[in-house]
């Protein structure tokens, strides 16, 4: 497509007030009603995002193994992986998560994360509800739990953004509804992800494009706020949107600047230590957030990416597919525990893994409200490729914390032995995670904000609650 001058402007003069209709605030009627939390345990949060539905009997709470024969029964499999013992006594991990099952003694195991009832299932949905404790769609745009924290907390260190996303683009399917959620929502662009969608490019994301001196970038940066304030947000935006952009300009200014920037250059990481990250995408993501977490990051969500039909969205070759995921997340999860916890940093980083929701063969959805089936999953198993979790499962999802001031070696809810594996234990919900999470930072559980004359709160209606007993 060829566009000129005119033309381009046009058409992103169009996108913005088509933005700024969406839900943007208005100042008048945006009100911060919050009030701070009394104390913390934490700092930063790291969030390990399994973009597409991890099962948990697959990974994290290993039931049954049955191999896989020809023409077998699929109501017979509810593990197709062998158990390995971790480090925790009496606790296994399904085989090629080793590396982090040695680490759980410094974690705490969550074994009873239930998804919600949203009818027919879809992973962007799942996904916006999971980020943001609000099930879409909403008449406000709400912001992400990254979003919440960079609002509440403020940047830990003024050049490094204080909410950074690695490793999602929004080239592939589903890409508008990812947008929705990876937003500040109504908070305003100041607090919103500075993404990094590669990792192994980090650092062309905090310096000028190659050809382009000093100078030249300072003009082109004078000559965006020059069209900030003569296009559509300067006329008709409210001066809480313009103040916001702003500073958002403002503070990526800084960091191209700054001597902080290098941490973005993974070729400065010892070879040693890199070529345990370095398993694809992820792992250098989870070598990017170790660095950004020394220099001083607030939030950081690093995702093996959500790409249809992709990574753990398996809705065929199930246990094909998750032999190479774990192989991509296993030791560089273990990894960025180690090292955090050697230089002290995991004393004060919260690091969450969760997915959207789980996988069985059998059930889509849970037991009790199953809903339209998604795949064409036999219950004679002829082939290889329908050996594994391809169904989409709500009742029963594990979840993985660490740092922070979260439990040590813990094992938190039950998923039943036999089929349906579904929380028999100590539920745990969405708006329970977040407040967890705004607890461990010192963030009150009223934490609301007035829009459009109705308040918002970081949970719905306020009424989430920290499951205190991860909490030491």
């Amino acid at each position: 497509m060829n566009w000129n001058r005119r033309e381009f402007l046009q058409k992103t003069s169009a996108a913005t007030l088509a933005a700024m209709a969406a839900g943007a605030p208005v100042s008048s009627l945006l009100s911060g009603c919050s009030r701070a939390g009394t104390s913390s345990t934490a700092d930063t949060v790291i969030l390990l995002w399994m973009a597409g539905g991890m099962a948990h009997t697959e990974t994290f709470d290993p039931k049954r193994y049955t191999p896989f024969e020809k023409d077998m029964e699929g109501n017979r499999v509810l593990s197709t992986f062998k158990s390995v013992p971790t480090v925790l006594d009496g606790i296994h991990f399904s085989e090629g998560l080793e590396s982090i099952g040695q680490v759980m003694n410094k974690g705490t195991l969550i074994r009873s994360y239930v998804a919600a009832d949203m009818g027919h299932i879809l992973h962007s949905r799942h996904q916006y509800h999971w980020h943001t404790c609000y099930e879409p769609p909403q008449t406000v745009a709400a912001p992400h739990l990254g979003a919440w924290i960079a609002k509440e907390l403020g940047p830990k260190n003024p050049v490094i953004p204080a909410f950074v996303d690695i490793g999602q683009r929004f080239t592939v399917g589903e890409a508008e509804e990812l947008k929705a959620f990876h937003t500040a929502g109504f908070l305003g662009n100041e607090f919103g992800p500075f993404f990094i969608p590669d990792p192994s490019q980090g650092l062309e994301s905090v310096r000028p494009p190659v050809g382009m001196d000093a100078k030249r970038f300072e003009r082109r940066n004078q000559l965006y706020n020059d069209l900030i304030s003569n296009g559509p947000i300067g006329e008709y935006g409210s001066d809480y949107q313009k103040e916001s952009l702003k500073r958002s300009m403002e503070q990526a200014y800084r960091l191209l600047n700054s001597p902080e920037a290098k941490a973005f250059d993974l070729s400065q990481e010892p070879k040693a230590s890199y070529d345990i990250y370095n398993t694809g995408k992820f792992g250098l993501g989870c070598l990017l957030a170790r660095r950004l977490t020394e220099q001083g990051a607030r939030f950081i969500s690093v995702t093996t990416e959500y790409e249809p039909f992709k990574g753990w969205d398996t809705h065929e070759n199930g246990h094909t597919r998750l032999e190479a995921m774990k192989k991509q997340i296993d030791g560089p999860i273990a990894q960025l525990i180690k090292d955090l916890d050697k230089t002290g940093h995991l004393d004060r980083t919260l690091v969450v893994l969760a997915s959207e929701f789980s996988r069985d063969m059998m059930v889509e959805g849970r037991p009790d409200a199953k809903v339209q089936e998604q795949v064409n999953q036999p219950e004679i198993l002829s082939d290889l490729k329908f050996y594994g979790m391809h169904r989409h499962f709500t009742d029963g999802c594990s979840m993985l914390m660490f740092g922070g001031g979260i439990k040590k070696g813990f094992v938190y809810g039950k998923t039943a032995d036999e089929r349906p594996c579904k929380t028999i234990e100590n539920p745990v919900r969405i708006d329970g995670i977040h407040q967890t999470i705004y607890h461990a930072l010192g963030i009150a559980p009223d934490t609301h904000y007035d829009v459009e004359k109705r308040p918002f709160y970081s949970t719905p209606d306020g009424l989430g609650k920290p499951v205190l007993d991860l909490l030491t």
